[in-house]
C-alpha cells in the first residue's frame, strides 16, 4: 500500500505543478499568455498525470481487495515484483493516453483564434478553436478514454462490494468502522474525479459557460490531488506512528 501511495503522491504533485504554478504566475504578471509548445507540454503532462493516477487508484482498489478478501494469498498475488509491474502499467497507460491525445489535438488546424477560456490548456477548450469538421478524431479518442475510465470505475465498485461483504463479517465494531471510513473516502474521491472529468470533456455545448467550465476544471484538476494527502496520510494512524 505504501509503495502505491508513494506513486500516487508523485502523480498528485505532478498534476498540480503542471497547471497551478503557471496560472499563478500569469495572475501575478497580469497576463494570460502561454506559448504553443508550452501549451502542448502542459496538456501532455497534465493528461499523463491524471490518467496514470486514475489507473493507479484502480490498482489500489485491487490491492485493498486482495488484502481484505484474500489475505493468505496477498504475498503471492501482490509481491514486490507484481506491485512494480502494476505501477509501471499504470504509468505506461497514462503516458500512452497522453501522447495520443496531445499528438492528435495539436495536429488539428485552429480556425477560431488562439484564446482559451480556461486557466490551463484543456482539450475541450482547444477543440472550440478548431475547424468544425476536423475534431471528430479527438472526440472519438475522448469517448474511448471515458469508456476506459468508466471501466476502471466499475472495477473499483465491484472490488469494494466484495470488500464490504468481507468487512461486515469482521467481529470488531472498531475494525469495521475504520475499514468503512477508509473505503468510503476513497470512493468519494474516485467518484468526484471521474464524474467531473467526464462532465468536463463530454458535456453538451448547450450548457457550457465560462464560469461552469472553470469550476468543473478546478474540481477535477486541483481538488482530488489536494484531498488525497488528507485521505491517505493525515487520517492514517500507522503513518503518524512512523513519523
Amino acid at each position: 500500500m505504501y509503495f502505491f501511495l508513494l506513486n500516487l503522491s508523485v502523480l498528485d504533485l505532478g498534476s498540480i505543478s503542471t497547471t497551478v504554478p503557471k496560472s499563478m504566475a500569469n495572475s501575478l504578471w497580469d497576463t494570460r499568455a502561454i506559448s504553443y509548445w508550452g501549451c502542448a507540454a502542459q496538456l501532455f503532462f497534465f493528461f499523463f498525470c491524471i490518467g496514470a493516477e486514475f489507473y493507479l487508484l484502480t490498482v489500489m482498489a485491487y490491492d485493498r481487495y486482495v488484502a481484505i478478501c484474500q489475505p493468505l494469498h496477498y504475498r503471492t498475488l501482490l509481491g514486490s515484483r507484481a506491485c512494480v509491474h502494476m505501477a509501471a502499467a499504470a504509468w505506461g497507460s497514462g503516458f500512452l493516453n497522453a501522447l495520443l491525445h496531445t499528438a492528435n489535438t495539436f495536429s488539428l488546424p485552429l480556425c477560431q483564434g488562439n484564446v482559451l477560456d480556461q486557466f490551463f490548456c484543456e482539450i475541450p477548450q482547444i477543440l472550440k478553436l478548431c475547424c468544425s469538421h476536423s475534431y471528430l478524431r479527438e472526440v472519438g479518442l475522448l469517448v474511448v478514454s471515458a469508456c476506459s475510465g468508466l471501466g476502471c470505475f466499475l472495477f473499483i465498485v465491484v472490488s469494494y462490494v466484495q470488500i464490504f461483504r468481507a468487512v461486515l463479517r469482521i467481529p470488531s465494531e472498531q475494525g469495521r468502522h475504520k475499514a468503512f471510513s477508509t473505503c468510503l473516502r476513497h470512493l468519494a474521491v474516485v467518484s468526484l474525479f471521474l464524474s467531473t472529468a467526464v462532465f468536463a470533456h463530454l458535456k453538451p455545448p448547450s450548457i457550457s459557460s465560462q464560469v461552469l467550465d472553470l469550476v468543473v476544471a478546478v474540481l477535477y484538476s486541483v481538488v482530488p490531488p489536494a484531498v488525497n494527502p488528507l485521505i491517505y496520510s493525515m487520517r492514517n494512524k500507522e503513518l503518524k506512528d512512523i513519523q
